[in-house]
């Protein structure tokens, strides 16, 4: 399995670039390319036109530009030649390690078309694997203008036939938490919290020193 970190967002809430934004010293972009090294990938790859990234890890530039995370998926999933990817955003940086280790395993004995969290009801897309069979239905979707990430992905599972891997966090963390030794803090409900603004990052510098 590859993985390829979605680095090519405006970053206009946070003012700043989002991926070179330090966090207690380490920029966001350095800190998921290491928390994705500590799995057993076949790659990780930066998917967006961030040349300036190259120091972190290999860039695959987007062929649809401005198009959002949609665009960024298809040439990650262009660029792979693995059957399942693991497609995450830079600025999800409290996803723990263990987690995405369990879910790369649970993708690789489905083979779902996508195996997909869902937080409080709400689908996580941008911290999930995609299989190869998505590729056709995220170009389609751009060739029509349509850069809906959630909606690609129900059409694809329709007209495919495959199925979604929904993952309810709440319950699997409840299930398994005592047996895979998941951080309690901070609790799942904030593992896929954005930084998306400086106080995001003030807040997890509060939580991590408790």
């Amino acid at each position: 399995m590859d993985a390829f970190i979605l680095a090519g967002g405006l970053s206009t809430r946070m003012g700043r670039d989002k991926a070179l934004v330090a966090w207690n010293g380490v920029p966001l972009i350095e800190r998921m390319v290491s928390k994705l090294s500590c799995l057993n990938l076949a790659s990780v790859s930066i998917a967006g036109r961030r040349p300036d990234l190259e120091n972190f890890a290999a860039i695959v530039p987007d062929q649809f530009s401005a198009r959002g995370p949609l665009g960024g998926m298809e040439s990650a999933l262009r660029a792979s030649n693995e059957k399942l990817s693991m497609i995450i955003a830079v600025d999800l940086p409290l996803v723990p390690v263990g987690f995405l280790d369990w879910m790369i395993d649970r993708a690789e004995r489905t083979e779902a078309l996508v195996t997909l969290p869902y937080l409080e009801g709400r689908p996580q897309p941008l911290c999930a694997v995609y299989h190869r069979a998505m590729l056709p239905h995220i170009q389609q979707a751009l060739s029509a203008g349509d850069g809906k990430v959630t909606r690609c992905i129900e059409k694809a599972a329709t007209e495919s036939g495959m199925k979604i891997d929904r993952l309810s966090i709440e319950g699997v963390y409840a299930a398994l938490q005592p047996y895979q030794q998941w951080p309690l803090r901070p609790g799942p409900r904030h593992w896929f919290r954005n930084f998306n603004r400086p106080e995001d990052l003030e807040w997890a510098a509060l939580e991590e020193s408790v």
